[in-house]
């Protein structure tokens, strides 16, 4: 494999066109015995700019809203893809799907467009310990099943063992029984483990944090967070921020005249969960009905309410362990959610 190709800009590339809602911030320059400042990357699954800082006034997310408040606030950023893998790719690399083309899920870009280097590896290459907790290259084919280990990462990178649950029956219906549902707030320690994924990726970062207090080499640590991304999987406790009465449909919800069958998305990964299969919608644009539209919007929200608070955790940990003021905070997320047309 020949030596990774760097580009000019890469740092800052990757974080600028990251995706809609980015935000950094350093509360004061690290103190001058420092080699570097530390780094701690927040990327975020499937978040749209429904947040205070974005001037939601529905969504409650004080912790990323404190964050956003002393730091630089994109606010004409834009995804280079609409799909996990390639924005990921495409950001933590800063080159456009059209160079490491990547469009979908089936290909490594050192692969089949070129060696080229990523922003941790980047670091890595330059005395950081880099770590990776959480979803932060798409798994798969499209980070070589490894998460680029080991170029991007100084250790193998963490996932949480209760991953595995977020697809399969663990969701308590209204029958008592349980579904692989899109909608699904939980009693967490109803569900397997007793724990949800990105509990865990916290819990995982702050352990982190707490060794990298003492070492000696400035850390880039990349967190990746699965909610909002469905299904919506969260402690049930976070729906009740919402009630369905404050809960207001798309303003445009039809489909476009005219529209191309391409450009449509008939959301065939939302239609495999059992509570949508239920209401037997039409493919491909069949309308959910405006109850459930609703549901679904409440517990997006509430998903991210729940991310909001696992980003609090992090930052408090920061701050009790005396790192704020030499950390440089990124985040981001990897795209958007439609909320439009029909759901």
């Amino acid at each position: 494999m020949p030596p990774p190709r760097t580009g000019r800009g890469l740092l800052w590339l990757g974080l600028v066109l990251s995706s809609v809602c980015v935000a950094l911030g350093s509360e004061t320059q690290a103190d001058s015995t420092t080699d570097g400042l530390n780094v701690l990357l927040i990327i975020v699954d499937d978040l749209r700019p429904s947040l205070g800082c974005y001037g939601d006034k529905l969504v409650r997310s004080p912790n990323i809203d404190q964050l956003a408040s002393h730091s630089l606030l994109f606010q004409n950023a834009f995804a280079q893809q609409a799909v996990c893998a390639p924005s990921r790719v495409s950001f933590l690399t800063g080159r456009r799907p059209d160079t490491t083309r990547l469009y979908d899920f089936n290909s490594y870009w050192r692969v089949h467009a070129g060696n080229f280097s990523t922003i941790p590896q980047y670091f890595k290459e330059n005395g950081y310990v880099t770590m990776s907790v959480g979803k932060v290259f798409h798994p798969g084919i499209s980070s070589n099943h490894t998460d680029d280990s080991p170029y991007s990462w100084s250790f193998p990178p963490y996932h949480p063992s209760s991953e595995k649950y977020e697809n399969t029956k663990t969701c308590r219906g209204p029958d008592g029984e349980l579904h692989a549902n899109l909608l699904c707030p939980v009693d967490v320690l109803d569900v397997p483990e007793g724990t949800l994924p990105d509990k865990q990726s916290t819990e995982q970062a702050i352990q982190l944090l707490e060794k990298m207090k003492t070492s000696a080499s400035p850390f880039f640590l990349a967190v990746g967070y699965h909610k909002p991304h469905i299904p919506f999987r969260y402690p049930k406790e976070f729906q009740k921020l919402y009630p369905l009465e404050n809960i207001t449909l798309a303003p445009d919800p039809e489909v476009p005249d005219g529209l191309p069958p391409v450009a449509y998305n008939p959301w065939m990964d939302i239609r495999q969960r059992e509570d949508v299969q239920a209401l037997n919608i039409s493919v491909p644009y069949g309308p959910i009905p405006v109850d459930f539209q609703q549901k679904i919007r409440q517990s997006y929200f509430a998903s991210v309410s729940y991310l909001d608070t696992q980003v609090g955790r992090l930052l408090s940990t920061l701050d009790d362990l005396q790192l704020a003021n030499s950390t440089i905070i990124a985040f981001t997320s990897d795209h958007g959610f439609l909320m439009r047309t029909n759901t």
